[in-house]
């Protein structure tokens, strides 16, 4: 009898450490956690201004493009894939102020600034000014991979893209009859007293993107045309690492879209990641902090997209709209445009 007992006790525990085993393995192979978040500039987007047919094509672009880098990232590719890639399908599309939608500069021409940094390594790459490179994400990136700097700007930067074998394209290429008959209109505005949201959203317009891969990596990217009717070589917040945009492993990846002056002084991208950092703030905190608080005290406004290691999602604006877009492992989409 007691042999039957010692060898029963024996079959239940030989059992339940094959089921602890199995409750292991259970744990250790669950599928990578990853998430992609996107946004096409904050500003006075208001419902009333928008008619029907145009809130379908800007909704439209911004599923396309975040379903890219879904796609990227779903098949186990990089964050910095996923992150350029979404962003060339902003970049490429008149509806957005980067790329070939870049608005005017009171020269008449258009100037580009991107920037992209890897939250894995802590590299970044950036550019500023140029006009003539079909794809500014594409240029921080290279710059990021195949030079020892960070930032290029103007003639410099060109000259490097040609060497990379980048798409350059006659300035022309960046001509929108929308985007001039802006600059026309901000320019009358400061010969006559008129005022109205396109003028004040004048200092707006952005695109960026913030991912999570499979493998745990974080990476974000930002790319403008900057502000309508700048002079002077005038740069933002967007090709600035620490301001427009920031990426850490150890934290989150943000991109920035607002007035670029006062996201510069702010460092709102590094902040929310310090916030997280050194004070424990989950992302959404983070973001609220500055966004809500820390922005405005200084006469700011504008948002925020970012993902955290956890692929944890913000999006916080003070604005009345951002064009925005999410999405995550299990493939839920939300997209939206309006405040809530």
């Amino acid at each position: 009898m007691s042999r039957f007992i010692l060898a029963f006790c024996s079959f239940i525990i030989c059992l339940s450490c094959k089921n602890e085993t199995k409750s292991i393995e259970a744990l250790t192979t669950k599928e990578p956690t990853f998430a992609i978040v996107i946004h096409g500039g904050a500003g006075t987007i208001l419902k009333k201004n928008m008619t029907p047919e145009k809130e379908a094509l800007y909704k439209a672009k911004l599923e396309e493009a975040i379903k890219v880098g879904y796609q990227i990232l779903k098949n186990g590719g990089s964050s910095l894939d996923a992150v350029q890639k979404t962003i060339n399908v902003l970049e490429d599309s008149p509806l957005f102020n980067a790329g070939k939608g870049a608005v005017f500069t009171n020269a008449g021409t258009n100037e580009h600034d991107a920037s992209i940094m890897d939250g894995k390594t802590l590299n970044a790459g950036a550019s500023a000014g140029t006009k003539t490179v079909k794809n500014p994400i594409d240029l921080a990136r290279a710059i990021m991979e195949h030079s020892p700097h960070v930032m290029l700007s103007g003639e410099g930067a060109e000259q490097f893209a040609t060497e990379q074998g980048l798409h350059i394209v006659d300035s022309s290429y960046f001509y929108t009859e929308n985007r001039f008959n802006s600059l026309k209109k901000v320019k009358a505005s400061e010969q006559v007293a008129f005022y109205d949201d396109e003028i004040k959203d004048s200092k707006f317009g952005t695109v960026g993107c913030a991912a999570l891969d499979k493998n745990g990596n974080l990476a974000a990217g930002t790319s403008t045309g900057g502000m309508t009717n700048k002079r002077w070589g005038r740069i933002g917040d967007s090709p600035i690492i620490g301001a427009g945009t920031y990426a850490n492993n150890n934290t989150c990846a943000i991109s920035c879209t607002g007035w670029g002056e006062f996201f510069i002084r702010s460092v709102v991208a590094h902040d929310i990641s310090a916030l997280m950092e050194y004070k424990g703030l989950s992302i959404e905190e983070a973001a609220k902090e500055v966004i809500q608080n820390k922005v405005p005290a200084l006469g700011g406004d504008g948002g925020i997209i970012g993902v955290d290691k956890h692929g944890n999602i913000a999006m916080e604006f003070n604005t009345a709209g951002m064009y925005r877009a999410t999405m995550n492992a299990n493939g839920d989409l939300y997209i939206g445009i309006y405040g809530n």
